[in-house]
Parts: structure tokens; C-alpha cells; sequence
């Protein structure tokens, strides 16, 4: 299946080091690779098309958004980030620090959420946390970066490297939609481990993100889902 002409990995626009997905044709072309690594992807390719960028902006809140969206559903995240954004005039660190735990706990947030909102914006005020710098360091120095922070777990990490910072190679092993849509895919005898998820995904590299895409269109699939991604 020819889905485009191969090239070479996209660079980053400053440091030329870290490749990223900037583009429907990197989409493509990380997808014509692993269509030749893993022929299964054909099939998602062949139903769903190819898939989309996913990519939002480097900054705090997407990174709020993405904590708030740990381990519930799409639907009730949204309906929380709607009050978040409704009551907060804008998201720069000064303001998250007006509300106490309890205030961002009444809009929909666990306790150690609203913890984690604040020890990000703390992190900013005192300058550990750079989000310009982000773009500068390897996926290994993001991701420890990101780790360091109170309610910043493997997931997190991942999610923002692939969506906010667009790294080509970012893979999310623990996101359930991922191993289930895995196990379908690959006729796995169960959901997938993030350890055996990373084993799998080992000759993916350096393209994991665009498996995950691929993958997250599958999942999408399986539960009758839209394949438009907001």
C-alpha cells in the first residue's frame, strides 16, 4: 500500500535534534514505515484513513488538561475543563495560585488533582518548570522534567510529549485505549502490559507516535467512537 514517499525523520525548527510530527506528511510517512514493521496497521489505514496530528499548544494549560484527564472518562474531563475554564481568567501561574485545593476541588477535581495544579504552578513561579525549554531538550530530559512533578506520572509525561511537544517517537505504553485496541489488533491473549506494550512497540522506533495514533483510530473504531480528534 503506498501511502506517500518515504523521507527523511521532520526536524524541530530550533534545535534541529528532537524529531517531531509537524505535518500530514510526516503522519504519512511514519505510517508507511510501520505498515512495513507491523503489517496490521494496514488495516487501520485502510478503514479509518490516516489519522490526525493530535498536536496542542506547549504550554501550562494543556498540561492542566491533560492531568485533569487522568483516569476518567473523555466525557466527564470535558465537562470539568469546561468549569476550570470558565472560572479562571487565564491560565498563567499567578492565577492558579488564587484558588486553594478546595476551590479547584469544587470544580471537579480529586484532592491530589488539585494538588498537582498547584505544584505546577508553583514550579513555573519559582522557574524549575520552563515550557520554552522543553522544546530544546531530548524526549529522556522531557520526561524526567516532567516526572519530577507532584501528580505527573509516566502517562502524563507521555501524553504531553506526543501531543504538546509532537515528538515523533513518544509512546504512551500505559494508555488503556492503546492496549486494548493492541490486543485487538494483534490478536494478543490479553491486554497488553506497559511492559510488554514497550516490547511490542520496540520496532515501531522511531515512529511509536504514529502507532499511537494509528492505534487510539482503532480503539475509536472498536468502541463506534468519532475519529474526529477535538
Amino acid at each position: 500500500m503506498a501511502i506517500g514517499k518515504a523521507r527523511a525523520l521532520p526536524l524541530t525548527s530550533d534545535a534541529k535534534k528532537f524529531p517531531v510530527i509537524e505535518t500530514d506528511a510526516d503522519i504519512a510517512t511514519g505510517a508507511e514505515f510501520l505498515v512495513g514493521r507491523e503489517p496490521c496497521f494496514e488495516k487501520v489505514i485502510a478503514v479509518h484513513g490516516l489519522p490526525s496530528s493530535r498536536r496542542v499548544e506547549n504550554c501550562l494549560a494543556s498540561l492542566l488538561k491533560i492531568v485533569t484527564e487522568q483516569l476518567i472518562s473523555r466525557k466527564a474531563a470535558d465537562a470539568i475543563w469546561r468549569r476550570i475554564e470558565t472560572r479562571l481568567h487565564t491560565f498563567e501561574p499567578r492565577e492558579i495560585l488564587k484558588f486553594s485545593v478546595e476551590d479547584l476541588q469544587s470544580l471537579g477535581l480529586t484532592r491530589a488533582k488539585a494538588r498537582s495544579f498547584q505544584a505546577i504552578a508553583n514550579a513555573i513561579h519559582r522557574g524549575e518548570l520552563d515550557f520554552d525549554s522543553l522544546h530544546q531538550a531530548s524526549d529522556q530530559d522531557v520526561l524526567t522534567k516532567l516526572l519530577a512533578l507532584p501528580g505527573i506520572g509516566p502517562w502524563t509525561a507521555d501524553i504531553y510529549l506526543l501531543t504538546a511537544l509532537g515528538r515523533a517517537d513518544a509512546c504512551p505504553a500505559g494508555d488503556l485505549a492503546l492496549q486494548i485496541a493492541a490486543q485487538d489488533l494483534f490478536a494478543m491473549d490479553g491486554r497488553p502490559t506497559p511492559k510488554v506494550f514497550l516490547e511490542r512497540a520496540e520496532t515501531w522506533k522511531p515512529w511509536r507516535s504514529v502507532a499511537a495514533r494509528l492505534l487510539w483510530s482503532h480503539y475509536r473504531g472498536l468502541k463506534g467512537l468519532s475519529q474526529r480528534v477535538n
